[in-house]
């Protein structure tokens, strides 16, 4: 069904040796989880990332599942996490029986604020999640060493973070397990799927048992043991290699995918700047400490009800923009399962003007122009 935008929010990415990959799977009569397509995959982000494992998931949901029964989660453990995040992140962790702690983020990159994590630590805690937003990565010295102090787990939800990097490391390499995702809207897709990170070899056995029902099938497929069988809990979280075949197609391609957002990105950028100088608009930020990868472009009006009339604007002129998370405290599941620990200076406040525009590797200048040349006619009329 054709929708009625001249310009999406979003077009799923596709390599030019998708189709291709995905007979080649169907030839080669292996489609289920591990196949040939998803080693390669396994090897380019590890070789993209550096980091010492990568497993693909289904979804960066069951990558922070994983990681969640990997830092070993019980019933009554908090958990300190950013409220405005993806549903996600704070659900694999209260499946583990958890109480989630939101803090308050930064309102110049709507990252969880590092330096109200230590005062939200009690005895309980045992793990500190972050979420790099936008693929611009949080203070992760600052929390590497409060984790280290406190002997806490850090999980990254990197979901949009795929080459970007914090101090020239990439995101989901620094705390001990980072979450992926390739999902419809990402810079690569592989349709619903994800990949787990893990930094230390000493998870990686568990990591794999975990992943194939609990079973250590990928040791028996590698000919490391005879037979394989139950060794401990677990859950299927393999995707199917037709999928990986898909992804793996615009891997090849990163490279150019990455240039052409980040072009976009930069004209976003420079045609916003004049109407962010009226002081009519907040434009992103990213910190000297970051690469980011162009995951997505915002904008920030003034208050939520100016937001909400830009979005009607932007849809009546065939532009297809949206907001983005509702703080997960104010929901009657986070009400439910978690507390918020300190003031919501920020994170309603900052939400509720937020607005993502259209960004897609396929997006061209002349869309950029004419969306930038929208929002210019808004508020001028204003």
């Amino acid at each position: 069904m054709q929708l009625p935008y001249k310009i999406r929010f979003n077009e799923p990415p596709e390599g030019k040796k998708a189709v291709a990959y995905m007979q080649q799977a169907i030839k080669e009569k292996h489609i289920c989880g591990d196949g040939a397509f998803t080693h390669k995959c396994h090897k380019w982000l590890e070789k993209q990332t550096g980091t010492a494992k990568c497993l693909l998931t289904t979804s960066c949901t069951h990558a922070l599942e994983m990681a969640a029964l990997l830092c070993d989660i019980q019933a009554g453990d908090e958990v300190i996490m950013p409220s405005y995040t993806f549903v996600s992140t704070a659900d694999a962790f209260v499946l583990r029986g958890a109480k989630i702690v939101f803090v308050d983020i930064r309102p110049d990159t709507m990252n969880i604020d590092e330096r109200l994590i230590e005062a939200a630590i009690t005895e309980r805690t045992r793990a500190i999640v972050v979420v790099h937003y936008a693929g611009v990565g949080c203070e992760m010295d600052k929390i590497m060493e409060l984790a280290r102090r406190f002997q806490l787990r850090v999980v990254e939800d990197a979901a949009q973070g795929i080459m970007s990097t914090y101090k020239g490391k990439p995101l989901g390499t620094i705390g001990d397990f980072g979450c992926l995702s390739f999902h419809e809207t990402k810079n690569f897709s592989m349709g619903e799927g994800g990949a787990l990170l893990i930094r230390d070899p000493a998870h990686i056995a568990e990591a794999e048992i975990l992943r194939e029902k609990g079973t250590d099938r990928s040791r028996f497929f590698r000919g490391q043991v005879d037979k394989y069988t139950w060794q401990s809990k677990g859950s299927s979280y393999l995707p199917s290699d037709i999928n990986a075949a898909y992804l793996y197609a615009q891997l090849e391609e990163a490279a150019t995918i990455q240039a052409k957002r980040l072009s976009r990105w930069q004209e976003y950028y420079q045609r916003l700047t004049p109407i962010a100088e009226r002081g009519m608009i907040e434009l992103p930020m990213v910190p000297e400490s970051c690469v980011h990868n162009a995951h997505m472009f915002y904008i920030k009006a003034n208050d939520r009800e100016e937001r909400d009339l830009l979005i009607k604007y932007l849809k009546d002129k065939g532009i297809l923009a949206v907001f983005h998370y509702i703080p997960l405290h104010s929901s009657p599941a986070g009400k439910e399962h978690g507390r918020f620990h300190g003031v919501d200076k920020y994170t309603t406040k900052e939400s509720e003007k937020l607005l993502r525009l259209p960004m897609f590797h396929q997006l061209t200048a002349a869309q950029v122009k004419y969306v930038t040349g929208t929002i210019a006619e808004f508020f001028d009329n204003m």
